[in-house]
């Protein structure tokens, strides 16, 4: 998923940074808050009723399969042999044992960073129509020409504009970092804290030293960061971001994928990959994954929202656009070997392949699996604007086995929707938590991330309990429960990339916001054969 990348002004650094490490999300609604209720559910709901393993998807960037918070729940091949070279199985893919890497290649390599779709396309257009007079073309051809310019100019104004803010933040990161080096040195202390800054800023009568005590103290204050330390992490997150996009995802002359050794071009290849499901960077779908389903019995880290979830994982999203043949891919593979749940929090601008993950999302359909997608991260009207895999067949009837989730926060107030999140009242279904998201990550570690990608695994957590807890309930079920049990804002919020005030309620199809506790009462009610009528 495209991240909401961090501008060069540092006044707009990540958020992450000054939220608070809890799972606010865990907790019931209130007046005040926009939880989803998880603990409650379990408490009141769910102590006296025995789960069904459910085989949870995670089509994403990798996953650290030694995470303390997740070794215990990824799923497990049950008829592969670790380790010894063979397709035991005989599903097409050898030593499978936690999943299938689409995006490495067999002699191990994996690829980390990707270009940009619209950059593939500039790049397979250039031939045929750099230079080129738009007259003396044929009309189908001048069709293709206007995307060439379009594609061209995009690739272009990004490129230097992620040069720009990437030349910009690493600047400020060297001004900041030596007054930092400097500030410490003076002091006599190895963290600068809001309190040493403080008391600083109080004591020092040197006037040349004290205006950067200030300014440092000013930044933290307005970040909400405990020190310096937090800040240098968020500059250094956003330099690579940057540097990212500048130099591969919008560089015509990059190209990632030739350590996979297929050609991205056919199609119908489907045997090609390594059983690598952690890859270069699995911070994503680290993240991802400890959402859904993080071992609720351990004490340690966080909880999942899911008790009884086995995460398989499907590496298939590059830093830079997942292919469409990749993606049609992985979801045929989590389908063939189990999954009943999809997790997919990636997207993007174009798809020149978009038959070829439709067809794959219309197997997964006949197959009863649930896909569970991120709305996207731009601010954008999704039902005007294009965001791929798109929640509708190329006819444009919905495709009934996806549910697509935007991003809330937690005040039930004006910042109710995520300042970032795509919306829409007729492509949008649900919002679900998706800022300040605190989960797993590399390395047995935890932090906050914000994203429609941390909104569309705690739906797919929810749905993982519906499922586990009323095995019974089909794809169908399972999505007619998620919307009509959602929890109803009418408060007021500002559209995202506008000024505009609206209700929450117009900003999806449902109107609310996913909530499990509701959920589960209407799954209950229907078990019960009392029907399933908006839950109060």
């Amino acid at each position: 998923m495209k991240k909401h990348l961090i501008s060069a002004s540092i006044c707009l650094l990540s958020m992450a940074a000054s939220a608070q490490q809890t799972q606010w999300y865990l907790q019931d609604k209130t007046d005040k808050t926009a939880g989803i209720s998880v603990e409650r559910t379990y408490r009141e709901l769910l102590k006296d009723r025995k789960p069904t393993p459910v085989v949870v998807a995670v089509i994403d960037g990798g996953i650290d399969t030694t995470h303390e918070d997740l070794r215990r729940v990824l799923w497990v091949n049950p008829k592969e042999i670790a380790g010894n070279g063979k397709d035991d199985d005989k599903n097409g893919y050898v030593d499978d044992i936690h999943g299938w890497n689409f995006i490495g290649g067999k002699d191990g390599r994996n690829v980390d960073h990707e270009t940009a779709e619209v950059t593939r396309l500039y790049v397979q257009l250039k031939p045929a129509y750099e230079g080129k007079d738009r007259k003396s073309l044929k009309p189908d051809q001048q069709k293709e020409y206007d995307l060439y310019t379009k594609v061209k100019a995009e690739v272009e104004k990004n490129q230097a504009q992620y040069k720009a803010q990437y030349q910009g933040i690493g600047q400020f990161y060297t001004q900041f970092s030596t007054a930092v080096d400097n500030l410490k040195q003076v002091l006599n202390v190895t963290k600068l804290d809001t309190l040493t800054l403080s008391r600083a800023a109080d004591t020092l009568s040197d006037a040349a030293m004290k205006r950067p005590v200030q300014g440092i103290l000013r930044l933290l204050r307005q970040q909400g960061a405990a020190d310096t330390d937090v800040v240098m992490a968020e500059l250094e997150k956003a330099n690579e971001q940057l540097k990212s996009r500048a130099e591969y995802n919008y560089n015509p002359d990059f190209d990632g994928r030739s350590v996979v050794g297929d050609n991205p071009d056919d199609m119908n290849q489907r045997d090609y990959g390594n059983a690598d499901i952690s890859g270069a960077n699995p911070d994503h779908g680290t993240h991802v994954s400890g959402i859904i389903g993080a071992d609720r019995t351990n004490n340690l880290g966080i909880m999942g929202i899911a008790d009884a979830v086995q995460i398989m994982g499907v590496r298939a999203v590059p830093d830079g656009d997942e292919r469409d043949k990749d993606v049609a891919n992985a979801i045929r593979y989590a389908v063939d070997n189990g999954a009943q749940i999809i997790n997919m929090s990636f997207g993007k601008d174009y798809s020149p392949q978009r038959k070829t993950v439709e067809d794959a999302e219309r197997y997964a359909l006949t197959k009863g699996v649930l896909m569970i997608h991120a709305a996207g991260n731009d601010g954008k009207d999704i039902d005007t604007a294009a965001n791929y895999p798109s929640p509708r067949f190329i006819d444009g009837s919905a495709i009934p086995n996806v549910i697509t989730v935007g991003a809330s926060a937690e005040p039930n107030t004006g910042d109710l929707i995520a300042s970032f999140s795509n919306y829409g009242k007729q492509n949008v279904d649900v919002f679900a938590p998706g800022k300040d998201i605190y989960s797993t990550v590399p390395g047995s570690k935890y932090e906050n991330n914000s994203g429609t990608s941390m909104a569309s695994p705690v739906v797919a957590g929810v749905a993982a309990v519906l499922k586990s807890y009323f095995p019974k309930l089909t794809y169908a079920d399972i999505k007619r429960i998620i919307m009509q049990s959602a929890t109803s804002y009418v408060t007021k919020v500002t559209r995202p990339e506008s000024t505009d005030e609206v209700s929450f309620n117009t900003l999806s199809k449902s109107g609310g916001i996913v909530n499990l506790y509701d959920a589960v009462k209407m799954a209950i009610a229907q078990e019960a054969g009392t029907g399933t009528s908006k839950v109060k």
